[in-house]
């Protein structure tokens, strides 16, 4: 059999490795149409930094390394043009000419592609780029170093713009500022790291400019002045810019497939079965340029990932060798440095279930990665989305210095088994002091929405606040005196936690309160004392520390 694939990096490479170990006796062509055919592309914009000090380390294996191991007919700088399903074969053009080249079964990973609006005066812009593979590298670190020698000496970087306030855009704002330069990043969504929700979100935004990021969200480029030298804004503003880096986002390189009469779907994605097979016969597609399943809400999805793309790409070779593999989609799990932070999510984000009209809930809960007397313990922030109805877990978000990927992982695991809300208690993870908490943040976030399902507590959200409060219900802050006297909210009162139950009568059974605290465990127990007593109560979900980032304009400080 002759197997022909289209891309190589994650999805291709998996495949062809894998098929080599299944068939060894089946010819094996891989054409990219990069100088690189197997390379870390989510490492890239760490060379910018010189954090990955060595280019050569991106780049992962070469043609005659495949060949020698896996007998691999690898060629790079050959571009796959035509694909010509009746005869079975493709068109390629390379530096010596074009040629066809036949196949018994066709994989195509193309990839995605940057998305490049059509602005005014980009086509003129020299200093704008987009990263995707390492040619883009090369291009954007002679920039940096040409921007960097211009500079007068002892100075340090100069003026970047980031495009984009994304999972890339993120990373490279960070590089770009340990790179020397002074950075601004630009997202046209209300808040930076779209994929979460805002108020997770606030604590990247936070870090952002502790770091001297100058972040601008709600506004898009809508133009390009004095040869990418000057960004223009919606709202009109200008900006200086030494280099420009457009993260607005990637869409799937289908064009060969759809020139073939491959059946495509949203937004150009390829469309498969759950055996990777495209409409068209013997024509099989995986990676970032596929449609798959959102495995939670069961829709359509584009989720362009290193780890699912590397997973289709061996599901994809067991297919065509015989074993029996599906699809079973994806539920978009990633993860981002941001300076000193960590944002981690797996599943779906608050906004997205809203829209499905699903049943669900939130809550929120501040724990430390480890146990909080062993030196060095720091917070996660945690927030849980789930349906009260049957404890089905919809997705996660979690933010930290430490621990945050191993929370995320558990529940991704959990989602992907299909474990609810009620098995998170019963998780047995690795504790001692340095590593863990006896009841882990995964426990704990599971018990604090277990008391939700189970009507042992009521919370509201940060963003339902003003309204409860304007519709006469109260808000009782039970954190000490001290913590109070710091910061507080411009409407409350304050009862700290301890005296609560000696000062009970100061309360009126007629009102209905809101108590909150300063991350929502002695909220809780306030809401317990109080219920238990006869009183109509709930909780502020994520108490203080979450809605001082959500909301600041509504807090009092000193």
């Amino acid at each position: 059999m002759k197997i022909v694939i289209v891309g190589g990096v994650a999805g291709g490479m998996s495949a062809a490795t894998r098929l080599r170990r299944l068939m060894e006796d089946a010819e094996i062509v891989v054409f990219d149409k990069g100088p690189y055919v197997s390379f870390a592309n989510c490492g890239l914009p760490y060379h910018i930094s010189g954090t990955i000090g060595y280019r050569e380390s991106l780049l992962l294996q070469t043609p005659e390394s495949l060949k020698a191991r896996f007998n691999l007919d690898v060629r790079p700088n050959h571009e796959v043009i035509e694909i010509n399903p009746n005869n079975k074969e493709v068109v390629v053009k390379s530096a010596e000419g074009t040629f066809n080249e036949s196949y018994d079964k066709l994989i195509l990973s193309p990839g995605a592609i940057p998305v490049i609006p059509p602005l005014d005066g980009i086509d003129e812009a020299k200093n704008v780029f987009t990263l995707r593979n390492v040619p883009d590298l090369d291009k954007i670190m002679n920039s940096v170093n040409g921007v960097v020698e211009d500079l007068p000496s002892g100075a340090s970087g100069g003026n970047a713009v980031v495009v984009g306030a994304g999972f890339i855009g993120i990373e490279m704002a960070e590089n770009l500022v340990q790179k020397g330069f002074k950075v601004t990043l630009i997202e046209k969504a209300p808040h930076a790291l779209p994929p979460f929700d805002l108020e997770m979100a606030r604590f990247v935004e936070a870090e952002l400019k502790s770091y001297g990021v100058n972040l601008i969200t709600g506004e898009s480029l809508e133009s390009f002045e004095d040869k990418g030298e000057t960004l223009v804004l919606s709202n009109g503003e200008k900006i200086k810019s030494d280099l420009t880096i457009l993260s607005i986002g990637v869409k799937p390189n289908s064009d060969i497939a759809k020139d073939a009469g491959i059946e495509l779907g949203m937004r150009g994605g390829i469309l498969v079965d759950k055996n990777y097979q495209t409409s068209v016969d013997d024509i099989y597609a995986v990676g970032d340029a596929i449609v798959v399943k959102q495995q939670i809400s069961g829709e359509n999805a584009l989720i362009a990932l290193a780890s699912p793309a590397n997973r289709q790409g061996r599901q994809v070779a067991d297919v065509i060798a015989g074993l029996n593999r599906k699809n079973s989609g994806s539920i978009g799990t990633a993860i981002v440095k941001v300076f000193d932070l960590s944002a981690a999510s797996t599943g779906l984000n608050e906004r997205t279930v809203r829209e499905l009209g699903l049943p669900f809930a939130v809550v929120h809960t501040t724990g430390k990665d480890h146990a909080a007397y062993y030196p060095g313990a720091t917070d996660i922030v945690m927030k849980l989305v789930f349906s009260p109805e049957d404890g089905k877990i919809y997705g996660a978000q979690a933010i930290g210095e430490k621990g945050v990927d191993k929370r995320i992982d558990v529940i991704a695991t959990a989602i992907k088994g299909g474990l609810t809300i009620y098995d998170l208690p019963e998780l047995e993870l690795t504790y001692a002091p340095p590593f863990g908490a006896a009841k882990d943040p995964v426990n704990m976030i599971g018990y604090a929405a277990m008391n939700i399902a189970e009507g042992l507590s009521e919370s509201i959200q940060w963003y339902e606040l003003e309204d409860e409060l304007k519709s006469g219900k109260i808000l009782l802050d039970v954190r000490t005196a001290a913590e109070v006297s710091m910061a507080h909210f411009k409407e409350f009162i304050a009862i700290p936690l301890d005296q609560l139950r000696d000062r009970i009568g100061e309360l009126d059974k007629s009102k209905e309160y809101i108590v909150s605290c300063h991350s929502g465990l002695r909220s809780y127990i306030a809401e317990r004392i109080l219920k238990e007593n006869g009183f109509n109560v709930k909780n502020l979900d994520g108490a203080y520390s979450l809605y001082v980032m959500a909301k600041p304009e509504d807090i009092v400080f000193g």
